[in-house]
């Protein structure tokens, strides 16, 4: 019987000299080396695993859609094509790119396609739990702000613009941070050069805390294009800070938007 940490000898074995299976380490066998080593080895090869790979899969995105591209040169690589209700929710679904004539063309006869990136990555990122991963690939954003996203063509069935609008459905980012994509989106074109101007407030609009922003900005871009976006950010008629009833702070009562679209020059 053993007690403690100490090993006790074989019967009939000299004693000072280790047992068979046992080191020159007082009370150390090799065996329980051999485990400790094991296990070391099994926990690294389990961390490489995990390591997202050097050359990390690509998923397409907004920004790899070119204005004035055919319809038959567009990336088939995204998902649930449905036509768009001017950056709202789909409606009629459709199969790819190539049914955009089954939508009716807008204000400026133009045909506009709702589209989402693809989740394959995502759940790839999930069965290899790279976590960092799973963020990135994570539902459709931009700038890792929730967006609805639509491509919009003219008659003759060439890309003619993007629309690029917050989605309040999303949960995954608190609304109320949804006005700062604005920062991003005119990042991306420069920051200087913009014409912006601030739009007037409505009957009823308050300022959420003390910011208020409603404001629309337009840019030429290289390639002639033309940028324009509208931020919101305040409260509606009707939205309040307090429940005029019990008091209680109210959630959502805002409304927190950017509106940004990309057209090709005429």
């Amino acid at each position: 019987m053993t007690t403690g940490t100490n090993i006790g000898l074989r019967r009939g074995a000299p004693r000072g000299r280790p047992r068979p299976g046992e080191g020159g380490h007082k009370g150390r066998p090799y065996a329980h080396i051999l485990v400790a080593l094991t296990f070391a080895l099994f926990a690294a090869g389990v961390a490489v695993a995990q390591q997202p790979p050097n050359d990390q899969p690509a998923r397409a995105e907004v920004w790899d859609l070119r204005l004035g591209t055919p319809v038959e040169k567009l990336p088939d690589a995204f998902a649930d094509y449905a036509c768009g209700t001017n950056g709202g929710p789909p409606s009629i679904p459709l199969a790819g790119w190539r049914d955009f004539r089954r939508c009716r063309p807008d204000a400026e006869g133009l045909r506009e396609v709702y589209f989402r990136y693809d989740d394959e990555l995502e759940y790839w990122a999930k069965a290899n739990n790279f976590a960092t991963e799973i963020e990135k690939y994570s539902g459709t954003k931009v700038y890792d702000f929730p967006v609805v996203l639509s491509g919009r063509f003219d008659e003759a069935g060439r890309l003619a613009g993007l629309r690029i609008v917050s989605d309040p459905r999303d949960p995954s980012r608190d609304r109320d941070e949804a006005y700062l994509l604005r920062n991003f989106l005119t990042a991306r074109y420069g920051r200087d050069g913009w014409d912006c101007v601030d739009l007037p407030l409505a009957e009823g609009e308050t300022p959420v805390a003390r910011t208020f922003v409603k404001q629309r900005c337009r840019k030429t871009v290289d390639g002639g294009a033309v940028a324009d976006i509208e931020t919101h950010f305040f409260r509606k008629k009707g939205q309040s800070q307090y429940d005029p009833q019990s008091g209680r702070t109210t959630e959502g009562q805002f409304e927190s938007l950017v509106r940004f679209e990309l057209t090709q020059a005429k």
